[in-house]
């Protein structure tokens, strides 16, 4: 079924032919292609994206007859990485409008997050809350008032 068939025009959805088409004759002139998200479609026209190495193909002496093409099939990796992103994305917003101060620090005290409500308790905003430096300890002034 797909021998002696067209690559671009049978295989690759109308909108990418012409980007495909370039990776595939730049490869025909003897430049390489690396890791180019290719767009292909299943025999039911379902989508998937295979990651692409396009390589030169060259006879016994040196001379250009083709294109390999070597992939991998990453469709469920860029849903997942979709699905992280979205997860990401709404605890991110959830941070910022929670109705509680919230503050992240990396391994070296320094401020990586700052939510809305850490400005309105503290009056420093996120771009000077990130330039701060939060104490090594900052519960000592807290149990001298406990107690």
């Amino acid at each position: 079924e797909t021998m002696g068939k067209h690559l671009v025009h049978n295989f690759i959805q109308p909108e990418n032919r012409e980007s495909v088409e370039g990776v595939l004759q730049r490869a025909l002139t003897g430049e390489d292609t690396a890791n180019y998200e290719l767009p292909l479609l299943y025999k039911t026209e379902k989508r998937f994206t295979v990651l692409l190495n396009a390589t030169t193909h060259r006879d016994a002496k040196g001379r250009i007859i083709g294109v390999v093409g070597v992939g991998q099939d990453i469709t469920e990796l860029n849903k997942l990485m979709a699905d992280s992103q979205r997860v990401a994305d709404d605890l991110t917003r959830l941070i910022e409008t929670a109705h509680a101060p919230i503050f992240g620090i990396d391994h070296q005290g320094c401020v990586t997050e700052w939510n809305r409500m850490m400005k309105n308790v503290t009056e420093y905003s996120k771009e000077e809350g990130g330039e701060a430096r939060v104490p090594r300890r900052i519960d000592d002034p807290w149990k001298a008032r406990s107690t």
